[in-house]
């Protein structure tokens, strides 16, 4: 149980990175990104295909990343700039960013064949023990990976100047705009930041997976419930949302069936969206939280 526990904390920050991205690009734009999983697709393809021509695994690696960055930046502007432009109420951008997710999966199975190949390795298969766990560092590499990169994004969030401007024009766009601040680089660049997480938790998920072109759909539709339960606007949140997933996504499969992995994500979040409409990390929640604590302690 505690290795299945392990194993899901390492599989739900793939999760969560994923969700991380769709989090990023709605907070700046207010548009969630339904081909944030091809962008996870296109980096574990394009590493794949680098490093069977020959690329040191390390080069093809970081050339996936930067494919699906820019990826995500083309699906801002091909698909979700003339939107906004046109009507910045519209969710018309709710179905050109399905179109783009459609179009990104079968340029790939033109360019690279509908079939599954093998993605180069990162650290060779060697495993650690923790506890009576045997744990791949494959898996302790995802867990660092994805809480660096939360805190890196966190950081430049709060004390830069650019990561300050980012939030006025979530707020605002039309203010941020009327002030001087570039709305369509700043949008494009939250677009670049989600392809660029989605990217990463390609090629940590990639040696253990297969190298596919309908790969998106799953680590898509896992990302957009991990994000459902944390909250739209919430990335320290999704991760954590993705974290809670895996592990029960994990434990289901052990418990129920290896099958459960199928269905449960869904019932996990009808459930907290029974409870939390806008998810575990909202302001409602963390306010009777505050209630619960200041009640428990004898204040108020």
């Amino acid at each position: 149980m505690f290795e299945a526990l392990v194993t899901g904390i390492a599989l739900g920050c793939i999760y969560g990175l994923v969700a991380m991205g769709f989090a990023v690009a709605f907070l700046v734009t207010r548009v969630i990104n339904f081909a944030q999983g091809q962008l996870l697709m296109i980096s574990v393809m394009v590493a794949a295909a680098a490093a069977s021509a020959g690329w040191p695994s390390v080069v093809a690696m970081l050339a996936g990343v930067a494919c699906a960055a820019a990826a995500g930046a083309l699906t801002y502007v091909v698909a979700v700039r003339p939107v906004l432009a046109s009507d910045r109420f519209s969710f018309g951008w709710l179905v050109t960013t399905l179109g783009v997710a459609v179009v990104m999966e079968n340029v790939a199975a033109i360019i690279w064949g509908p079939t599954s190949r093998a993605f180069p390795l990162m650290l060779n298969g060697t495993s650690a023990h923790i506890g009576s766990a045997t744990v791949s560092w494959q898996q302790i590499l995802a867990v660092l990976v994805a809480f660096a990169l939360l805190s890196a994004f966190e950081l430049f969030r709060r004390r830069s100047i650019y990561g300050k401007v980012s939030m006025a024009v979530a707020q605002d766009p039309e203010m941020a705009s009327a002030v001087g601040a570039n709305t369509m680089v700043i949008s494009v660049s939250a677009f670049v930041v989600a392809g660029l997480l989605a990217g990463v938790a390609g090629v940590l998920v990639g040696p253990i997976t297969y190298a596919n072109p309908y790969l998106g759909d799953t680590y898509g539709i896992d990302g957009f419930v991990a994000l459902m339960m944390a909250g739209a606007d919430q990335p320290a949140g999704a991760l954590v949302g993705g974290v809670l997933l895996g592990v029960l996504n994990n434990e289901a499969n052990v418990i129920i069936n290896s099958q459960a992995s199928a269905w449960f994500p869904f019932v996990v979040v009808v459930l907290v969206l029974l409870v939390c409409p806008r998810g575990l990390f909202s302001g409602e929640v963390r306010s009777w939280l505050r209630g619960v604590r200041r009640s428990l302690v004898g204040v108020g």
